[in-house]
């Protein structure tokens, strides 16, 4: 197990194996000076990881007085795996129900509540990790969350076709054509070239099978959301250019959630918890954990009666 200290925030690392054999990676961001008041269990996003692409949510919300577990999916970041290729949606999802339950089940835990965070990709894992625990779950905070791939990020509908017969053949090829997710994610260049030196973030064309599986996933969501019931908050912005504002629209009216909020904000980007602007960050991480803050307190019953359909646009 590795180990990193700050001031005030305990950071962990440890390798774990699942049930299919493979070395999972896990990382838990603690605060040291409180018992933690409740769980958040991260989402990470496509070619993303955990313990540098979400370090800083990490921080921010064990700061916040949480504790925060991590885990790089099958082929992204420090699990094995042919980096970038996703063989299975389904395997994505398993582990992450199989760590976040065994976090969540441990003695010091019982009684803390449970929130999943998931960023783009991470949105849509989150929702089906959900999907399989509809009742296990306290909340979700969902950043930009992928419930369908944005038209202009999609191949046409003629080279579509091409590579889905390809999948059957070379699931691994990195010939899928598309935009640079990153430039198209992140405001700050800062930001653009830290991930571009990121050695664990997948940078190669996506890979036959792991687009494929995004296709499928994104629309078996979008065909569901009326099923998505917990207690959930969307932060977005409204210059998105991966996911349209518009899907997050339609989550927000489709979900049979109580307790449901949107947060637009304008000019914002993709990357709205590390691509932009201090002050743009300050202000979404504000209110994330103003969110959580309400649910631990008060109770979920509470939340829906006062935050209920609640929909807002925020200067950024």
């Amino acid at each position: 197990m590795a180990e990193e200290d700050a001031a005030d925030v305990k950071y962990e690392e440890e390798f774990i194996i699942n049930r299919r054999g493979l070395k999972l990676f896990t990382c838990r961001w603690l605060p040291r000076n409180q018992e933690p008041k409740g769980l958040v269990f991260l989402c990470h996003g496509y070619a993303a990881e955990c313990s540098i692409s979400m370090r800083d949510t990490g921080s921010r919300l064990a700061q916040a007085g949480m504790a925060v577990y991590g885990a790089d999916y099958e082929g992204h970041g420090k699990t094995s795996g042919l980096h970038g290729y996703v063989p299975s949606f389904d395997g994505v999802v398993g582990d992450c129900c199989d760590f976040f339950t065994s976090v969540a089940e441990r003695k010091e835990n019982q009684n803390k509540k449970k929130f999943l965070l998931g960023e783009s990709m991470g949105g849509a894992v989150a929702l089906l990790v959900h999907r399989r625990q509809p009742s296990f779950w306290d909340g979700a905070v969902l950043v930009a969350p992928m419930c369908k791939i944005a038209d202009e990020m999609k191949p046409n509908p003629l080279v579509a076709n091409a590579l889905i017969m390809l999948t059957k053949f070379f699931p691994t090829w990195k010939v899928v054509p598309g935009k640079d997710v990153i430039d198209a994610s992140f405001k700050e260049s800062k930001r653009r070239e830290e991930i571009r030196n990121n050695p664990y973030f997948y940078k190669g064309r996506p890979r036959l099978k792991t687009a494929l599986e995004l296709l499928i996933v994104s629309e078996k969501i979008e065909k569901s959301l009326h099923e998505v019931s917990l207690p959930f908050l969307i932060v977005q912005g409204e210059e998105d250019r991966v996911v349209d504002p518009k899907v997050c629209k339609l989550l927000f009216d489709s979900a049979s959630s109580l307790d449901k909020t949107l947060n637009l904000y304008p000019g914002m980007w993709h990357g709205l918890t590390s691509g932009e602007p201090p002050e743009n960050i300050d202000l979404v991480f504000a209110d994330i954990v103003s969110w959580l803050d309400q649910r631990i307190k008060q109770g979920t019953t509470e939340c829906e009666r006062k935050s209920g359909h609640d929909v807002r646009a925020l200067s950024s």
